[in-house]
């Protein structure tokens, strides 16, 4: 590769860690080229870019980066990059899904605003954050809950009135 090359990658690696919302660094040797490329299809689906990346080139783009030094024992063998740019837990939800057809695909680290996260915990807590919508309907779930409680406890009284009502009708009647 040629030093302009080389230049150009490390840009566009450096351009695609600062537009991430998280990214997960997986190791794919193994793998076929047919399963390779289903994994590519479904972060295609999923709006996710993959991109397999020598790592000497990662470690050049993010050399400015606090947190790289984290990430320098996982930037070995082969690596693939999958970044998420609009909600965090997308990449690490495909790759979850996918480990479970395919035990070749294996997770060498994730990394989540700044924090270098191990494969365990892209496993357990990364691909298990709730998705855009569903974190919009639990708050609005959320927001909803008081009103609907106010509105039925001002009901309660009139509720309660015609209840009184009825049953004095049904008193009156009865003598």
């Amino acid at each position: 590769m040629e030093r302009t090359q080389k230049a150009e990658a490390i840009k566009g690696i450096r351009d695609r860690f600062d537009r991430m919302s998280s990214a997960v660094f997986l190791d794919f040797t193994g793998m076929t080229v047919e399963e390779v490329s289903k994994l590519r299809d479904k972060f295609r689906e999923k709006g996710i870019e993959y991109k397999v990346v020598k790592n000497k080139l990662v470690q050049q783009a993010l050399a400015d980066q606090a947190w790289s030094k984290g990430l320098t024992s996982v930037l070995r063998g082969m690596t693939g990059v999958a970044w998420s740019f609009e909600e965090p837990s997308a990449a690490a939800r495909v790759v979850k899904d996918f480990a479970k057809d395919n035990e070749k695909l294996k997770v060498k680290a994730g990394l989540l605003e700044g924090q270098v996260l191990d494969s365990k915990a892209v496993e357990n807590q990364l691909a298990t954050l709730p998705s855009k919508d569903e974190a919009r309907s639990m708050l609005l779930a959320t927001l909803l809950a008081a009103p609907q409680t106010f509105v039925r406890l001002l009901t309660i009284p009139a509720r309660d009135f015609v209840g009184v009502m009825a049953a004095k009708q049904r008193k009156d009647e009865g003598k």
